[in-house]
Formats: C-alpha cells, structure tokens, sequence
C-alpha cells in the first residue's frame, strides 16, 4: 500500500460516522478517569498520597499522564481526531442538505406507484385546479414546483429536519470549542478575604491555590473586592439557611465598580470573571507586643480540621498560627479558637459537641513554641526541633503574657492580645471566555432538535388530467419519516386539495393506498 492510499484510508476512517462516536467514547472514559483519579493541577497533596499508598499503580498510571489526564498528550490527541472526524462527516452533509434546500422539489415519472395515491373527480379544468392545489400546498407549508408545460406539481417539506439535525451537530462541536477555549485560556482559584480588607485578581494572592489552563498567558484581571461584612443565618437545628458577603467590586485602577451581595448559586460578575460564595470562617485580630513594641498585628484566618463522622464541622474548634521570626530565639504562637465559650462549656460538661454558629464570649487557647521556624507557610507549623515555653488562654478584649501564660502585667516583656473577633470569606474566582460560547451552542442545540421533534420529510406530487368530460386530480405522495401518521395526514391532504380545485370529493373515485409497494421512486 502506498503512503497515498494509507492517507486515503486514514482519511476515509476518519470520515466514518462511527469513528466519531468511538473517539466520543474515549473522549468520556477519559474525562471520567480524570474526574475519579486525582490530578496534579488540582490537588497535588492528594497525588502524593496515593503515590506513597500505591507504588506499583503510581509507576503505571505516571507512564500514561493519568495524574495530568487533560493536559496529557494523549488526551489532545484524542480531542484533535474527534474535531477532524466530526468536521469531515459534518462538512459533505451541509453541502448535501445545502444543495437539497436550494433544489427545487423533482418530478416524478409515475406517481401510481407510491404507497399513498388517490384519484378525484374535481369540478375545475387541470390548469385552474394545478393552480388552486398550489396555493393548497403552500397554506401547509410545502415547496411547490410545477413541471414545465404540463398541470403537474411536485411538492415536499421537512427539509429543515435535516438541516436542525446538521445545526445540532455543529452546535455540539461549538460546545467542544468554547470548553477548550474557556478551561484552556482560563483560570480558577480561591481567594480568602477577611472583613474589611480587599483582594486584588493577581498570582501571588492566590496563595498557590489556583489552577491555569493550559494556554493561560498570566493575563489576570486585577479586579478588586473589598469585604465589607459576612453574615450567616442558622435554622435551631443547626442546618444553614443563607450565607451573605457584602462586597464591593473595584477595577484595577481602584475605582468602585459597585456593592454587590454575593451568596451560593448567586455569584457576583465581571467582565469574564465571575465570583461564587465558597466558604467562610473566623478571622481573630491577633496582637503581639514585645517590651511595648508591636512585633506581629493584624487579622488571621483560622481553619478547622475534618469533622469525624456524626460531628458537625461547626463544632469542631478553629486553629491558626502567629510566627514570631524576628525574636531570638524564633518563636510562634499556635492558637486554637472557641467563638462561642458556652459550647466550650457545654462540650467539658457532658462530652456532646455542640455547634457555634455565632460568636459569644469567645476566646482563645494558645501555645507558645521556641525554636528554628522550619515551614515558610504562615498558615502551618513544623514543631519538630521546637519546644514547648507556655500554654494558656487569652479572652476577647483581654492581654496575656507569652512567657508565663498568665494575664498581662506591667512588667511582661511579651505578650498577646485578642483586641476583635472577624469573619473572612473564601470566594471561588472562576475566569472563563467560553461561557458565552457554551451558551450560545446550547441554544443553538435545542434550536436544532426542534425540527426533529416538530417536523418530518414528505414528499407529495400532483397531476391534473382530462379523461373525457372530468378532469381528474390525481395525488401521489410518501413520508420519510413518521410514516404511520401520514395515513391521516395524505387523506387530509387530498380532500383540501379537491376543495381547492372545485371538486366535490363525494362524488370521486379513489385508489386507496397499497399497504406495501415494491418500490417506491423519484425520476426526473
């Protein structure tokens, strides 16, 4: 074989309908392997997990990019042969249905031989009732061509089934282009805002929790957003009811845009960014002093750990850490937050945990640990190499000394204070260019399956002959599709077309339909 002729049979290959749906296939096997395996773009601790669990798969599955399923070779590979294939089925059919919609509807040799035909005795001479079963034919939507010098018709409908299942197709690839060029030039993230502070769209503020396509050119839009307040309202149950950031949106020159309210399912939008509520969570001002000198001031973002199973996450108390680089020796404060001491209480009294869904009394339990500062991470903290120097609590509004763990006097070199409690908001920062495009080819889809549930093809033709003193009005016609209902339809048809040609179709002879034709035909 040639390399001519094995290009012809690639392409031929590729042509086939069938190809399209397997490369469809392995395309969905493969966004599922991605969806079930974890993926290094995204969670990258979670691939060192299953590495150091699964030595022997980790071998197999980084052999075949399964950690890095949509940015792999394979999987690019896959989307390029499924474009092609879809582009060579789709473009000969569009020129087809194209030409089949600018040609006018044929004539037929012998219309006696289709499975519906009917002859009628109408009133009007053949001219006079080709021309009334023209305009019959036209009130119900049929394109009507008449044969040259002789009263025939040939009419048919439904050709824009065709062209809506076309449309369908070229929407589908439409969806394909606008994922690839919406998670291909885009980006996701999250971004921790405390109260009364503002974030700016950039790289660093991300703190590595951002996710790139694979084509994004660091093109981040600087849109700012200020957190006025955060609330929450509960049911006495425990169970939310809404989640509420009053933000303020800026462009990237500082310039207000406008206060926006952002909750779950209503995210916030600008431009191509678009901003979700994700999640909250408490945010203590933290003061360190050392001999009267503030060494460490400001609002921290506490997390909270897995909630074991039966225990809800709101019972479950929040953790930060304050570094202390600059003392000598180094030292760090790590902190363990209660919002609500009567839960706190509650919890010492009968072991139950209970939910802290708003803030009463709260305070803080802290430990104070000497020693190098290993972890770069403000939000994580390596004690090994570290010891312990104090433990103690430190209440809202209140000061204690780092040394002793005791309240604050006078005479304490350094010391903490818990001067406000905050709130902060975890927003989900979502920049996608493909989202018109998606939409606009899902309309597109449903347009295109309209001709498909509304319509079918029918193909009718129409002669009118003098035999003796009658003229004759004979009907031939048969559906491509939904052939059952057109029995209805035919007989429908040719009552209004004796009514339009004068004809009184009592007094009509009539071929009833023959239930199965050998053949049935269209001749030029």
């Amino acid at each position: 074989m040639t390399p001519r002729q094995s290009l012809a049979l690639v392409w031929r290959t590729l042509r086939s309908m069938r190809t399209a749906l397997v490369l469809l296939l392995m395309l969905a096997a493969a966004s599922v392997a991605g969806s079930l395996i974890p993926q290094e773009p995204n969670t990258p601790l979670r691939v060192a997990q299953f590495q150091a669990a699964h030595p022997l798969a980790n071998k197999v599955y980084d052999a075949f990019e399964f950690f890095n399923v949509f940015g792999s070779w394979w999987f690019t590979l896959v989307t390029v042969l499924l474009f092609t294939s879809l582009l060579a089925c789709l473009l000969p059919r569009t020129r087809a249905t194209v030409r089949a919609i600018r040609q006018k509807p044929v004539q037929a040799r012998e219309i006696d031989a289709f499975r519906h035909y009917a002859e009628r005795a109408v009133a009007a001479d053949p001219d006079a009732a080709i021309m009334g079963s023209r305009s019959a034919l036209r009130r119900r939507l049929f394109r009507v061509a008449r044969a040259d010098g002789r009263p025939a018709l040939a009419a048919d409908k439904g050709v824009l089934r065709e062209a809506g299942s076309l449309l369908f197709h070229w929407a589908f690839i439409l969806v394909l282009v606008g994922v690839i060029v919406g998670k291909g030039t885009g980006y996701s993230g999250r971004a921790v805002v405390i109260e009364g502070q503002t974030w700016v769209d950039a790289r660093p503020n991300y703190d590595g929790q951002i996710r790139t396509g694979r084509y994004f050119t660091n093109d981040f839009s600087g849109i700012g957003i200020r957190l006025d307040s955060f609330a929450d309202t509960y049911r006495q149950s425990g169970i939310p009811m809404d989640f509420v950031s009053r933000v303020n949106l800026l462009d990237p020159s500082g310039s207000p845009i406008r206060s926006q309210d952002i909750r779950v399912n209503h995210p916030a939008q600008v431009g191509d960014l678009r901003i979700f509520q994700f999640g909250f969570g408490w945010a203590p001002v933290v003061e360190v002093r050392l001999d009267g000198r503030v060494i460490a001031s400001g609002p921290v973002a506490f997390v909270q750990s897995t909630a074991p199973a039966g225990v809800s996450q709101l019972a479950l108390p929040w953790e930060g850490v304050v570094k202390l680089p600059s003392l000598d020796p180094q030292a760090a404060v790590q902190l363990e937050l209660w919002p609500d001491s009567r839960a706190f209480i509650a919890q010492r009294e009968t072991g139950q945990p209970i939910a802290m869904t708003q803030a009463f009394e709260p305070f803080m339990r802290f430990t104070v640990y000497q020693g190098p500062l290993a972890s770069p991470s403000q939000a994580s903290l390596d004690t090994s190499g570290m010891r312990v120097q104090a433990r103690g609590i430190v209440g809202a509004g209140q000061r204690v000394d780092l040394e002793t763990g005791r309240q604050a006097a006078g005479a304490s070199r350094l010391t903490v204070a818990f001067p406000q409690l905050r709130k902060y908001s975890v927003f989900q920062v979502t920049r996608d260019s493909g989202v018109p495009i998606v939409l606009v080819a899902a309309i597109l889809i449903l347009l295109g399956l309209l001709p498909a549930l509304y319509t079918s093809r029918r193909k009718v033709w129409v002669r009118a002959e003098r035999e003796g003193a009658e003229t004759v009005l004979k009907v031939g016609g048969f559906a491509l599709q939904r052939r059952s209902q057109f029995e209805e339809e035919f007989a429908a048809l040719v009552d209004s077309l004796v009514e339009a040609a004068g004809g009184s179709p009592v007094t009509a002879p009539t071929k009833q339909p023959r239930e199965q034709p050998a053949e049935e035909t269209v001749g030029t």
